[in-house]
């Protein structure tokens, strides 16, 4: 998912390099995996704990780590809302880690705090680019809950139904996260420093 190498000097240092998008995307991926295999045992708790120590590790890499926080606590509350939304209304049915009757489990709520580290690292190529963010949020997303049903960690009761809504909802989902991101940039807001004197 990462267009190209992305490098961005500032403060002195390179914030978002070649070898931090990579390590990104991988502890995403590594992360979701745990995630997902453990949300379908009484393990699920593993997967929140992992993306703790991800998220300490993004926060610390960051320079502006406040804003990177905000954009995670944006996230959550944008994915518990969407999430649980889907569990109220029988559109996705998890089998461990639920807080409640129609609320989304710990790992699908972890899961978003994951997400959130890859907005200004490995999916910040998006930025500007609504309609593949779009795109991508419409495809990507319905994949993902379908890869979690055959890993067991979720049931579709009416598949076609979910993957319609998953599909309308990521479409959505993406880019209002990246463009949230914008603002909560942590590696090099576009206003942190001002623009060069003309020569």
């Amino acid at each position: 998912m990462v267009c190209g190498p992305l490098s961005v000097y500032a403060g002195g240092r390179v914030n978002v390099g070649t070898n931090q998008i990579t390590a990104n995307f991988l502890l995403f991926q590594a992360g979701w995996l745990v995630c997902v295999v453990g949300g379908a045992t009484p393990w699920y708790w593993v997967g929140p704990v992992m993306v703790i120590a991800i998220l300490a590790l993004h926060l610390r890499q960051a320079s502006w780590p406040l804003k990177e926080l905000k954009l995670v606590a944006v996230a959550l509350l944008v994915g518990t809302f969407w999430d649980s939304l889907l569990v109220a209304y029988e559109v996705l049915d998890y089998h461990y880690g639920t807080i409640g009757s129609r609320l989304a489990p710990a790992w699908i709520i972890a899961m978003w705090a994951l997400f959130a580290t890859t907005l200004n690292v490995s999916l910040r190529w998006l930025r500007g680019r609504w309609f593949i963010a779009a795109g991508l949020g419409a495809l990507g997303g319905p994949l993902a809950y379908y890869a979690g049903t055959r890993l067991g960690a979720v049931t579709m009761p009416d598949q076609t139904q979910a993957l319609l809504a998953l599909a309308m909802g990521w479409a959505l989902i993406m880019p209002l996260l990246l463009r949230l991101a914008q603002r909560f940039d942590g590696f090099f807001p576009e206003r942190a420093y001002p623009a060069p004197a003309p020569r």
